[in-house]
């Protein structure tokens, strides 16, 4: 299992900048995560997402879909995302406040 960093292994200077690095996108995710119990973070451009997306969409499962930039635009917004989320892809697929993962876990969901 890969490590992950505790927040007593990082410099405060580094804890500070990680907290900093776009904390609007990450208040965005978390407000969406409250009120809406499925979360699909995405990107445009990107296959992966349209599949996780559609397969919501198939189940019958209203979503809330949040989009920052494409494969060629807003890297350091989605940058802040994964940081916070520990997830390396998009899509990053919330249900119920949890992270559920990729598209790959989403279709293994346990509905």
């Amino acid at each position: 299992m890969r490590n992950i960093l505790t927040t007593d292994k990082l410099d405060q200077a580094a804890h500070q900048a990680i907290q900093n690095f776009h904390p609007e996108i990450v208040q965005e995710i978390e407000q969406a995560i409250q009120k809406n119990d499925w979360v699909i973070v995405g990107m445009a451009q990107n296959p992966v997402v349209s599949k996780a997306r559609k397969f919501l969409t198939s189940k019958n499962i209203t979503y809330k879909y949040i989009e920052h930039g494409s494969y060629f635009s807003k890297w350091h917004q989605r940058l802040s995302i994964k940081l916070w989320s520990g997830w390396p892809t998009f899509p990053q697929v919330f249900h119920k406040g949890r992270l559920v993962g990729g598209c790959k876990e989403l279709e293994k969901y346990q509905f």
